[in-house]
């Protein structure tokens, strides 16, 4: 078996380990692909992966709204508390670095590893939640200065 193979097969690992699960069936779906010669799909899964995982979760975070979870007058809410108007002001600071990530990491592809495993450990020994790829990016291109 190849490197590239080992090197997944030992996210998925870390993965099952820390309980990354989306991180141990992406790693195993990556080798399946690579073993079964199904690799012509990777330079598509390059170019529209991100954005297609964004949209599946901001489909998960929209469908509370969506099933009607939350009604106007909890929306009209939201901005007459402080709490709120600060969970505001970080979702805002949030996407920002995770826009400078995502930008950060397809024009350093060489870091994606290095955050993957962070973020690894980060759930294994920190008791984490795998989450912040993006962010860790976005954080990482303002230290280094890279937009």
């Amino acid at each position: 078996m190849d490197m590239t193979a080992l090197l997944l097969l030992a996210f998925g690992a870390l993965g099952i380990i820390s309980s990354n699960s989306a991180v141990a069936i992406a790693a195993l779906v990556l080798v399946l692909l690579r073993v079964t010669k199904l690799q012509q799909v990777f330079p598509w899964l390059e170019k529209n992966g991100l954005t297609i995982g964004i949209i599946v979760l901001t489909i998960g975070i929209m469908a509370p709204l969506a099933s009607g979870k939350y009604n106007w007058h909890t929306l009209g809410g939201l901005f007459l508390h402080w709490k709120s108007l600060l969970a505001i002001a970080v979702g805002i600071g949030v996407a920002y670095l995770g826009g400078r990530g995502a930008s950060y990491m397809s024009g350093e592809p060489t870091i994606v590893a290095g955050l993957l495993l962070g973020t690894v450990i980060g759930v294994a020994f920190f008791k984490g939640v795998p989450v912040g790829p993006l962010i860790a990016a976005g954080i990482l291109s303002v230290l280094v200065g890279k937009t």
